[in-house]
């Protein structure tokens, strides 16, 4: 079934396309997972992109890259070391769901990726999105991809409320076939840089005139509400060490990641020698740091600071060792 404008107009894809193609060619961002098309490369780079801004990753991407050049490299490296590569993006368990991927491409795969959407859905971690983004860029396989930019540029464009399986119809039935990576590429940055959530540019967007409600889609879902939580860690140094705990391998969130001790509060007595901030998915943290031991319970270890760098770290400890001038 052909999408219909409210009209009852149908769409043209091929101008559509035609369009968004001409506007990619000239104003692509130069981001380093564009530079070849190798599929180990796109297949990292569409993972770390995951729930994350492109401009997170781009540093980290290379980081990354530089360390585990390979598939094969990746997929003999050791945990920890992944998770220390993977340090700052957060949602570790992309990480570790990468590594698992890489194991099963070069110890069951002989090294071979998947060419297809459907065939990249078998590696762990890679779902719907991810397969396709993959399939189209590296392989040139005629999919559609649905992120979220795709998503409001498509619901704009249509002027309607897409969902489900009719979303995913919208974007095959504008697919460039003879371009597939390049059009999905095309939509999703159309949507980082023009069709902007709040504010969008549609004076610049290469396709307004094909657009229903240049921006104007009411809003139905509220926002979700920032939540805000008051933590406190303790923050001990002594003869060029200091005191770390890791998390626990079985644990649902960043399993195996090191930080410093939690602590109920910061007493009277304590020294908060930082007082800092930081946010992860709808919680916004108060971090108070205090100079001192931990309790005796907690369990850790004595790290020098030469080797704290080259562990798993999650965000929050890199932040506070950062600001502390530990690291």
């Amino acid at each position: 079934m052909t999408p219909q404008w409210p009209s009852g107009q149908s769409i043209s894809a091929s101008r559509f396309g035609r369009k968004l193609l001409q506007w990619f060619d000239q104003n692509k961002r130069d981001l380093p997972w564009r530079q070849e098309h190798a599929p180990y490369r796109i297949w990292v780079s569409e993972i770390m992109l995951q729930q994350t801004r492109v401009a997170a990753v781009i540093e980290h991407y290379k980081n990354f890259i530089a360390r585990f050049p390979t598939v094969e490299g990746l997929a003999s490296a050791r945990r920890s070391s992944v998770l220390n590569a993977w340090s700052g993006l957060g949602y570790y368990r992309r990480a570790c769901m990468l590594h698992d991927a890489a194991k099963t491409i070069v110890y069951q795969r002989a090294g071979r990726f998947p060419t297809s959407a459907a065939e990249l859905q078998k590696l762990p971690g890679i779902g719907s999105y991810t397969s396709a983004a993959i399939a189209s860029i590296a392989f040139g396989e005629p999919i559609p991809v649905v992120d979220g930019n795709v998503e409001r540029v498509l619901q704009r464009l249509f002027g309607k409320r897409l969902r489900g399986s009719k979303l995913w119809q919208a974007a095959a039935h504008l697919l460039n076939r003879s371009r597939p990576g390049d059009f999905n590429q095309a939509v999703m940055e159309l949507g980082a840089i023009i069709c902007l959530p709040r504010q969008p540019r549609c004076m610049l967007c290469p396709v307004s005139e094909l657009c229903v409600t240049h921006g104007e889609l009411p809003c139905v879902q509220k926002p979700k509400r920032q939540r805000k939580r008051e933590i406190c860690y303790a923050l001990d140094c002594r003869n060029g060490s200091v005191f770390l705990v890791q998390r626990e391998k079985s644990a649902s969130l960043m399993p195996g990641m090191w930080e410093l001790p939690e602590i109920p509060s910061a007493n009277g007595s304590a020294i908060i020698c930082l007082r800092l901030r930081h946010s992860i998915t709808v919680t916004n943290y108060v971090v108070n740091v205090v100079l001192g031991p931990a309790p005796q319970q907690i369990v850790g270890r004595w790290i020098t600071k030469s080797r704290i760098i080259g562990l798993p770290l999650t965000g929050l400890a890199q932040k506070i060792l950062r600001e502390a001038k530990v690291i």
